[in-house]
């Protein structure tokens, strides 16, 4: 292989965008020949009492792989088989009311083909996902999901571009198509998903994370500047709420407030806090996801802010967030 000369910018977003055009060509191809297989296919799945399996080599084999965490992640459980090493006891796992899903672009793979007529004999039900309809792949099983791809989208028609992209898709269109019809939740997904960022974001809300008690900076309305600071500075959070007679949230008062005062007045520490405060400050409840209160603090309309006061339905104060609490707990 001969190392390319001099290739300008030009051609190399040309050579992109082409492969771009030809796999969306391929999955439009792939879509428009969506029919009754399909149906029977999620049937299947959906009546499916074990586990689905899923089964390919190579670049299928992948595809195969990313298909069972994609099904299992979403509530239908699945395992991933490897052709081989069924072959020498991982035909173990195998159950009569499992559903086997096989993935291959020519059919003709004997090893896919063995395990598919070795699972028969567990009355397995067979799905094949091919490009060829009129393979022995397709011959030996239940349900044939067709993805035809004219060519791959490598100049040679050799790598698996195009087809790995159509039956990638063709599975993704399986777990959407079972998770909407099972009603699979937010709920759901986090229940599957608590370590990861998606799944806290999904369960975490702003009273595990928010500042109450003690910890809450809190200042009556009468007090002055200077009576305020200490429990500024003292409880390290960049504000204090402020509130009126009736302990109500009356405003917040946040350092730049502060500072922006010290600036305007000489006798600024002799003022009252409400002449230094934000009189209305943005808000939340305590049952609020986190990531939510994250958005807020990053696109509210009048400019992004790092605190957000918490109240209850009374509009007392009983927490504070600060946008470091929610980098805490990994969000982003």
């Amino acid at each position: 292989m001969n190392r390319p000369g001099p290739v300008d910018d030009a051609r190399i977003l040309e050579l992109g965008r082409r492969t771009f055009g030809d796999e969306i060509a391929a999955l439009e191809r792939v879509a428009g020949g969506l029919g009754d297989p399909f149906v029977a296919a999620v049937r299947a799945l959906l009546d499916c009492d074990g586990r689905v399996l899923v089964a390919g080599l190579g670049k299928s084999g992948n595809v195969a792989r990313k298909l069972a965490a994609s099904l299992t992640s979403t509530g239908t459980p699945s395992h991933f088989i490897h052709p081989v090493e069924a072959a020498h006891g991982d035909l173990g796992i195998v159950r009569g009311s499992d559903v086997l899903i096989t993935i291959s672009r020519s059919g003709n793979n004997p090893e896919v083909i063995q395990l598919v007529q070795t699972c028969r004999h567990f009355a397995v039900t067979a799905i094949a996902m091919t490009g060829a309809p009129d393979s022995e792949l397709a011959r030996v099983s239940d349900v044939v999901l067709p993805v035809p791809v004219a060519r791959e989208a490598d100049p040679l028609n050799l790598a698996p571009t195009s087809s790995a992209t159509a039956a990638m898709v063709m599975g993704d269109a399986l777990v959407v198509t079972l998770l909407t019809l099972k009603g699979f939740t937010r709920d759901d997904f986090a229940a599957f998903h608590p370590s990861g960022v998606l799944g806290r974001s999904l369960i975490l809300r702003v009273e595990e994370i928010m500042h109450g008690g003690d910890e809450l900076p809190v200042v009556d309305h009468h007090m002055t500047l200077r009576q305020s600071l200490p429990e500024i500075v003292g409880k390290r959070l960049g504000g204090t709420c402020v509130v009126d007679d009736a302990g109500r949230l009356a405003g917040v008062c946040v350092d730049g407030d502060v500072k922006r005062v010290l600036l305007e007045h000489d006798d600024a520490l002799d003022r009252p806090i409400t002449a230094a405060m934000n009189p209305s400050p943005t808000t939340i409840g305590p049952d609020m996801l986190a990531v939510r209160a994250l958005r807020l603090m990053e696109e509210r309309p009048e400019g992004p802010i790092t605190l957000l006061i918490v109240v209850d339905e009374d509009q007392r104060p009983i927490g504070l967030v600060h946008i470091h609490d929610v980098l805490r707990a990994g969000l982003l």
